[in-house]
């Protein structure tokens, strides 16, 4: 059954992005595009609401940090999340990260519906780690959270799709002084001191359609709403032309240029470590299920490796044993030196017994590295770790 919905929503994904030809398609679309429109004015309306104050948003008397993006998946954003994690921890800052783990399997409540439904009692949010320990596996917690709390020491990661209750979950048990809102841009119920938004430079504003047309979640013009515009997915060219296009909706924001940097391999079962210049020159099988496949496989290529093989799955895709354990077969009939995956992916692979894995599977680590903006950066850090003394918060970060 999770295949078949696998299967049919990478047909809407191919829709969408025009991958499909043929007139069922071509009526699918029609429809799409009619949807947008009533959704481009539920967002909207929804937006008013919160700015003339009909719906509230919440304060939980601490730093509230949105890290997110206006288009659906494929701008990176983990890794600048773990990066700004790592800068505000480094700061003095206590730090909390709050999920609502995307394409989680939360493990059987112990209270039945109804128990729930007349108890007042919460169910109290999925802590991925405590700081110190990890509490639960990727599937429970969600790849991203899962891959953040391995990454992160006396970081707080937390689960849920009520971030107001996780973060006062963080703040009651271990005194945190900062939440990091994992895509929370349009999480508006928790009131945002700073929204950092990602724009990818590849696809800033993905196919210029909203949702389910396109991969808009909001129209481009709210990216007014940013305090610091994040260019991710540099590769050195100049971005004129979209800091001009952002410009004419946020002329305040500070804007960052960065890029992806890749940093070794690393052996999914056996945790050995490789420099990158094994994949120059080798034959290798490459395999993912991210939102944007193009970008990994072409970075694959950029550091020398001949991708002899790809196989692709939908975004948060969990591979089997069998898919795993066929994909391996079909690069040793090519005789391929390895095989290469994403950090992200690699969290939601089977472990397999060591005498099975016939090709060394690896996954590239990434970090982000800050091409143009240091100061901005610097600056922004220090915004939030060092607030001067005679600004009130609200002033300050206005």
């Amino acid at each position: 059954m999770g295949r078949r919905l696998e299967n049919l929503e990478e047909f809407g994904i191919d829709v969408v992005l025009g991958r499909r030809r043929g007139f069922r398609a071509a009526v699918l679309r029609g429809v799409l595009y009619a949807l947008s429109f009533v959704y481009e004015r539920i967002v909207q309306f929804r937006l008013y609401l919160y700015r003339k104050r009909i719906l509230r948003e919440r304060t939980l008397g601490c730093l509230v940090i949105s890290i997110g993006n206006l288009t659906v998946g494929g701008t990176g954003k983990t890794p600048v999340v773990e990066k700004f994690a790592r800068a505000l921890q480094v700061g003095g800052r206590r730090v909390a990260i709050l999920s609502r783990g995307y394409k989680s399997v939360p493990k059987p409540a112990k209270r039945n519906w109804f128990e729930r439904l007349v108890s007042k009692e919460l169910e109290p949010p999925r802590v991925v780690s405590d700081g110190k320990t990890l509490h639960l596996d990727s599937l429970t917690a969600g790849d991203e959270p899962y891959m953040l709390a391995h990454n992160l020491k006396d970081v707080i990661v937390l689960v849920d799709k009520d971030r107001v209750k996780s973060g006062k979950f963080a703040i009651d048990n271990w005194k945190v002084d900062t939440l990091l809102l994992d895509d929370g841009l349009q999480y508006l119920h928790l009131k945002h001191r700073l929204d950092i938004v990602l724009i990818d430079r590849q696809a800033p504003f993905g196919n210029e359609f909203l949702l389910p047309r396109g991969t808009l979640r909001e129209p481009p013009r709210n990216l007014r709403r940013a305090s610091y515009i994040f260019i991710t997915k540099n590769t050195g060219e100049p971005n004129d032309q979209l800091i001009e296009r952002i410009r004419r909706y946020n002329r305040t924001a500070e804007i960052i240029e960065c890029a992806h940097r890749p940093l070794y391999l690393q052996n999914i079962y056996t945790g050995e470590r490789i420099m990158l210049d094994r994949l120059r020159g080798a034959f290798i099988g490459s395999i993912c299920a991210i939102a944007v496949p193009e970008s990994f496989e072409g970075a694959l290529k950029k550091l020398g490796a001949n991708v002899n093989l790809g196989l692709r799955y939908i975004d948060h895709h969990y591979f089997t044993e069998t898919e795993i354990r066929g994909f391996m077969n079909r690069c040793i009939r090519r005789d391929l030196s390895m095989i290469v995956t994403t950090e992200k992916d690699a969290v939601r692979m089977p472990l397999l017994p060591e005498a099975e894995v016939k090709v060394p599977i690896y996954f590239m680590r990434v970090e982000i590295e800050i091409l143009s903006g240091h100061e901005t950066w610097e600056h922004c850090v220090a915004r939030i770790c060092k607030p001067q003394p005679m600004l009130s918060p609200e002033r300050f970060f206005a």
